[in-house]
Order: C-alpha cells, then sequence, then structure tokens
C-alpha cells in the first residue's frame, strides 16, 4: 500500500476527525446505567461482542460492498447500500447519529480532493433526482472517502473499525468511568479482535448482511429517555 493511501487512512481513522464520532456512545452509556457494562471488564466483553454481532455483520459488509460501487460507478448500487443502513437503524438516535456523521463527513469531504464534486453530490442529493437518495449514512460516506485513497479494502475496514473502537473506548473511559490505562486495556482487547471480525465481513454478501441486536435497540430507545447522559446516542 502506498504511504499515501496509509495516511490517508490514519486520517478517516482518527478521533480527530470532525464528524461527532465522539459525541456518540452507541448505548454503551445505557448498557452502564442498566449495570450491563459498569465495570471495566463488562464494558470491554460489551464492546467485543458488539464488534462481532453488529459492526461485522453490518456497518463493515455495507462499507467493503460500497466501497467497490464507488470505484465502479455502480450509483444504483450506492443509493441501495445508503437505504439498507438506514431502514436497519432501530431506533431514532441511532439513525440520527448515522445521517449526522455521514453528512459532516461529506462537508469535510467537500474541502479534500479525495472525492470528486459529482460523487459527492450524488450522495448528498437527500432524496432529490432519479435515484431518490435517502439522506447520506456514515458508513457509505465513510466508503466514499476510502475509496478514493486506492488503498486495499481489507485495510479500509480496519481502518473503519479502530476508527470506532477508539470512539468506543473513550465513551466508556467517560460513562464506566475508567482511568485512561483501563481504556488501553479495552483498546487492546478490540483490535485484536478487529481483524477477524474484517475478514468475517468481507465474506457477507447481501443474503448475509444483516443487523439483528435488539438489545441495543432496547437500550437506544431507554437512552433517549435517561434521565442522566453524557451522549446522544
Amino acid at each position: 500500500m502506498l504511504d499515501s493511501s496509509l495516511m490517508q487512512l490514519m486520517w478517516l481513522a482518527s478521533p480527530a476527525l470532525p464528524i461527532g464520532g465522539f459525541s456518540y456512545s452507541e448505548c454503551l452509556e445505557a448498557a452502564v446505567d442498566t449495570a450491563r457494562a459498569a465495570t471495566e471488564s463488562e464494558a470491554s466483553a460489551w464492546l467485543v461482542e458488539q464488534l462481532h454481532m453488529t459492526l461485522a455483520r453490518s456497518e463493515l459488509p455495507a462499507v467493503a460492498q460500497a466501497i467497490a460501487a464507488w470505484r465502479a460507478d455502480d450509483q444504483p448500487r450506492i443509493a441501495e447500500l445508503n437505504a439498507w443502513v438506514l431502514q436497519t437503524r432501530e431506533s431514532a438516535e441511532l439513525r440520527a447519529q448515522t445521517e449526522q456523521m455521514g453528512k459532516s463527513l461529506l462537508e469535510w469531504l467537500k474541502n479534500h480532493t479525495t472525492a470528486t464534486p459529482a460523487q459527492i453530490a450524488l450522495l448528498a442529493a437527500s432524496g432529490q433526482g432519479a435515484l431518490r437518495t435517502p439522506e447520506p449514512t456514515y458508513p457509505i460516506a465513510f466508503a466514499l472517502a476510502a475509496s478514493a485513497t486506492q488503498a486495499p479494502v481489507r485495510e479500509c475496514l480496519l481502518a473503519f473499525a479502530f476508527g470506532w473502537a477508539e470512539n468506543m473506548v473513550q465513551a466508556a473511559i467517560k460513562a464506566v468511568p475508567l482511568g485512561q490505562s483501563a481504556g488501553q486495556r479495552i483498546l487492546s482487547a478490540l483490535t485484536a479482535e478487529i481483524p477477524s471480525a474484517v475478514d468475517y465481513a468481507l465474506s457477507v454478501g447481501d443474503d448475509t448482511r444483516q443487523a439483528f441486536s435488539p438489545m441495543l435497540a432496547i437500550l437506544s430507545s431507554q437512552h433517549e429517555v435517561q434521565y442522566s447522559r453524557l451522549f446522544r446516542s
């Protein structure tokens, strides 16, 4: 992989990327509040399970398939995958998260050379035009950014998963709460599991891609009315 491709992926995976990922816990805060992830070991186990049960089966396959679609300029496929991501968000919070991060990443892309104006316009159409593209989602916007790096798809998925892991660890540090050393131990556990999750995601097709995590949906709904919270989801 070219140095420039690697650095672009590192940039996309960085928590400093201004797309708002730091403001979401993806229900971890509700899991802490209901004593399901109230210690370091529980939070670590929760996130590892979330990686394999949701990311590897849903977002990561969608990113991989969308990268191929962006590189082939397959606009109907891009619209189909974007609609699938929206349809599988099981609560208002989770849908708002993917829409907000998707829009923010598109805004970021407007100031860089990693995507063409036509590609950005396609995903930003918000229901306009022949494709009737719905709101842009984060996985499909990330796929657009990653596709232009010319990095192999597997490396793109590793970057996506690591960026997710770093944001979730920071959420755990604040919500449980935990110290920085505990956070690093959780991140170490996640990074050990990410390669196998990515390899599984690469084997997933349209018939096996799925989004089925009922406890996350329940906790997300509870989080919307949680008495005290730090995160938007």
